[in-house]
């Protein structure tokens, strides 16, 4: 299964141990394959870098993170002409599921998950994804 991750949900995977490492543990497991952008990866670190300085989680954050941007695989986007979402920090989610020929977006972000199928990829949140991808 392919799957494109928000950064909200590999911040989350990354600082605690919710369903959004749930999701990780699948990629560790094989079960899915995580596809991103340089765009998408470095929004993701930001936002993980910057929960990890100021709220510290007990384990070793940085070393999850890391382990997440060497497995995830790197796509070039597509390019989508006109602007898709509301949020318009949410088409490069869109271009890379694209281009992975993604089944799923997972987020948490209202804005990509109003949108509900774009293109024929499916945008679910952890949970829900969670259900689908059981074992």
């Amino acid at each position: 299964m392919r799957v494109v991750l928000d950064a909200n949900v590999v911040a989350s995977a990354v600082c605690w141990s919710g369903e959004s490492y749930r999701c990780f543990v699948k990629l560790a497991r094989r079960q899915i394959f995580v596809f991103g952008t340089i765009e998408t990866l470095a929004e993701a670190s930001d936002i993980a870098s910057h929960l990890i300085h100021t709220k510290p989680p007990r384990h070793n954050a940085t070393a999850r993170l890391n382990w997440y941007l060497e497995k995830v695989k790197v796509v070039d986007p597509v390019p989508l002409g006109k602007q898709r979402s509301r949020d318009a920090k949410d088409d490069p989610y869109l271009a890379a599921a694209l281009a992975a020929r993604a089944d799923f977006i997972v987020s948490y972000d209202k804005d990509l998950l109003e949108l509900k199928k774009p293109f024929g990829i499916e945008i679910i949140s952890p949970a829900q994804f969670l259900k689908l991808v059981k074992g």
